[in-house]
């Protein structure tokens, strides 16, 4: 927790000096502390996913972006902002932040932590974007911005990977600095995404912020449309955001042309990114095929495909069981899974159905614009994998817009407290998540809490791995354990170990003496498919 606190006191002002960086080509976004966090978030991160394209995200990066943070921030006295708060807001910040900076504190429990956010951050930080990454691991072919963000403060400043709990301090200042009470609300829930650099906490946090400031007029609209796009590259299930940014800059604000160049860059460098380490523009779809030799196997994002149209039913059926659906099963069986997944979707459709009459109610142009986005999103969610994961902001928007009329500063106190509460109990006591709510597997890995996470996060420790060699690619593999949680790269998930020894294929390296410059698939050989069955079976031994 100490070390949380000593990561956020050291990062806050080198971002601010980077906000005011960006605020001088962009223009500020708003005026205040956390409107320079914001702003030197976007800098940092698009400048760092350029570089990891050439170079790794190690400390020859992270500390001179740190310095010229700290030299802006002191040269422009930003530390003047920090004397606008009023004795009751400051109260408020610190309360905010030791329930944000304590709860940070426990174990990460979310499993793509384990088997999706530690090895990105590992693979950027010591060698950065690589190319074909998704042939070894597909997982590993989103490499999300934020994960970038993530990588390059990964080294020093924040080595614990606590970046969101960070965020969700800013949040907690902009709800302040905005009197966005309704917004303090939301603060206790993200604590469930504090513990890990899990991107669902900053795309929710900035739609929310964006939202808040369209509703509010906001006329700088080439940063918030940037913003926007910004948002979409952390996770592109977020398209509904762009889309409302665009509508309400064109036909609310109608600005110059000039004012989206900064966005269509951001979207570009992103579809640039994700060609060079998946193959094609948008990760996990194998939509504008441009014959990159190093795009994955049509097996694998086949099996890819099917196991998300699993998910979508929450593994409750087979691929072939599904394929059987009538329309009417398809939708029956979605809305009727076992377990909590159920009451989300229902709670889903009902939120939906409320926001349209109220749509209509308002006759609203930016309400009717928020609507349109948030359909849109929908039903490309639902036409390709409607897990409940990818449409929770859905329901935090329309919280937002229905109550926010309703929260004042003493309501949302309450309301922020008595939920900080509940949400502290549960991360202290994660039987009861266990014991009532069975089904909502992450509650299985949620750890106890220990006095040492009072100095110290709790982490988990590196787990034991094997070495093996497939033609030319030595790689390790986690021993009994199905993830890659801190195994020295390059290391494969046993999934897709076995996946690709199925298809008969498996990855290799472009230059077998340097990892930088990539990996392809290749149909095995004799003796290849020998090495991989030899793996599987080791891997199965080691489980008996």
């Amino acid at each position: 927790m100490i070390l949380i606190l000593l990561s956020t006191i050291f990062l806050i002002p080198a971002l601010m000096g980077w906000g005011k960086i960006m605020e001088n080509i962009l223009g500020p976004m708003f005026e205040g502390i956390s409107a320079k966090i914001l702003s030197g978030i976007l800098g940092i991160s698009l400048i760092w996913t350029v570089l990891s394209f050439f170079i790794p995200l190690n400390i020859s990066v992270e500390i001179p972006t740190l310095l010229l943070g700290f030299f802006n921030f002191f040269r422009n006295r930003l530390y003047h902002s920090f004397y606008s708060f009023s004795k009751t807001d400051f109260s408020l910040i610190l309360i905010a932040s030791g329930v944000i900076l304590f709860s940070g504190s426990f174990y990460p429990y979310i499993l793509d932590h384990f088997g999706y956010y530690v090895p990105t951050v590992q693979w950027l930080r010591e060698f950065g974007l690589v190319k074909g990454i998704s042939n070894l691991d597909l997982t590993l072919g989103q490499m999300s911005v934020w994960h970038i963000f993530q990588a390059g403060f990964s080294n020093f400043s924040d080595p614990f990977l606590r970046i969101n709990s960070i965020l969700l301090i800013v949040y907690s200042v902009y709800s302040l600095e905005r009197k966005s009470w309704i917004q303090l609300c939301f603060v206790p829930v993200m604590l469930l995404f504090s513990q890990s650099p899990s991107p669902d906490l900053p795309v929710i946090v900035f739609s929310l912020i964006i939202l808040n400031e369209i509703i509010h007029n906001n006329k700088n609209t080439s940063l918030l449309f940037a913003f926007s796009v910004f948002v979409l590259v952390i996770k592109p299930t977020m398209i509904w955001v762009p889309i409302l940014s665009f509508l309400y800059s064109v036909f609310i604000v109608r600005p110059n042309f000039k004012h989206l160049i900064p966005g269509i860059f951001i979207i570009a460098l992103f579809f640039i990114k994700n060609i060079w380490t998946f193959g094609y523009p948008v990760f996990p779809v194998a939509i504008g095929d441009l014959g990159i030799y190093w795009k994955p196997a049509p097996e694998v994002l086949k099996t890819s495909s099917q196991y998300a149209i699993q998910k979508t039913y929450d593994m409750q059926y087979s691929y072939a069981e599904i394929q059987k659906f009538s329309t009417l099963d398809y939708i029956r069986n979605w809305i009727f899974l076992d377990g909590i997944k159920s009451k989300i979707n229902i709670l889903f459709i009902l939120s939906l159905l409320l926001f349209t009459v109220f749509t209509f109610i308002k006759k609203s142009r930016i309400i009717t614009f928020i609507w349109i986005s948030l359909l849109i999103k929908t039903i490309l969610v639902l036409l390709f994998s409607a897990q409940y994961r990818f449409f929770t902001d859905v329901f935090f928007v329309i919280f937002f817009l229905m109550f926010l009329s309703y929260f004042n500063q003493k309501k949302s106190v309450i309301v922020f407290s008595s939920l900080s509460l509940f949400f502290i109990v549960l991360l202290s006591f994660p039987k009861l998540v266990k014991t009532y709510l069975p089904s909502f597997n992450p509650g299985n890995f949620m750890g106890t809490f220990k006095t040492d996470q009072l100095y110290q996060p709790s982490v988990y420790e590196p787990t034991d791995y094997d070495t093996f060699r497939v033609g030319n690619l030595k790689f390790n593999v986690s021993r009994k354990y199905p993830y890659n949680y801190k195994t020295p790269v390059p290391a494969i998930s046993s999934s897709f170990i076995f996946d690709d020894e199925k298809a008969g294929i498996f990855p290799q390296l472009i230059n077998e003496h340097n990892i930088k410059e990539g990996f392809i698939w290749k149909n095995l050989n004799s003796k290849e498919k020998k090495e991989a069955q030899s793996i599987i079976n080791s891997i199965n031994n080691s489980y008996q």
